[in-house]
């Protein structure tokens, strides 16, 4: 049975947005939030019964916030992106000889399509799914790859 999503938002909608901005604390972000918890909604409506539907509803928007904090959280902690983009932005001639130099250490342990994977998600700005497509590999394997580029990335600008 289909439900009535419009009935649920004008009845429910007040109390998803006071739930996304309790967990998000910005009012852009919790209307985009709220707005992606009733499209879900839409798109499981045939699947779902109307029993339970603000209990529903406010699990459906706790995990859509949760799910854009975690994914906040990983693009902020992107570091390898920083200093690729640092390379990237140099002017001066010496400076692009070293970041060459530090280009041609980083990728020199590396597997071959490791540089191809981090020009696709970090300079051309990919999703990892993109990238393992192009790559032919998983993305588990293209996140364990740049996990670990990341890390000697890290390691290397540190020494």
């Amino acid at each position: 049975m289909a439900l009535d999503v419009e009935q649920y938002y004008r009845k429910y909608g007040p109390m998803v947005m006071r739930r996304c901005r309790q967990l998000l604390r910005d009012e852009d972000e919790a209307a985009d939030a709220m707005q992606d918890t009733f499209v879900r909604l839409i798109r499981y409506s045939d699947r779902l019964e109307e029993k339970g539907a603000s209990s529903l509803l406010y699990t459906m928007a706790t995990n859509v916030c949760l799910n854009r904090i975690r994914a906040a959280k990983r693009d902020q902690s992107d570091t390898a992106g920083d200093v690729l983009e640092e390379i990237a932005a140099v002017d001066d001639h010496a400076d692009a000889v070293l970041a060459g130099h530090f280009l041609d250490r980083l990728f020199g342990g590396q597997k071959a399509d490791t540089r191809t994977m981090a020009v696709c998600h970090y300079v051309d700005g990919m999703t990892l799914e993109q990238t393992a497509n192009v790559c032919g590999l998983s993305i588990s394997g293209v996140r364990k790859r740049l996990r670990t580029l990341r890390r000697s990335g890290l390691a290397l600008k540190e020494a």
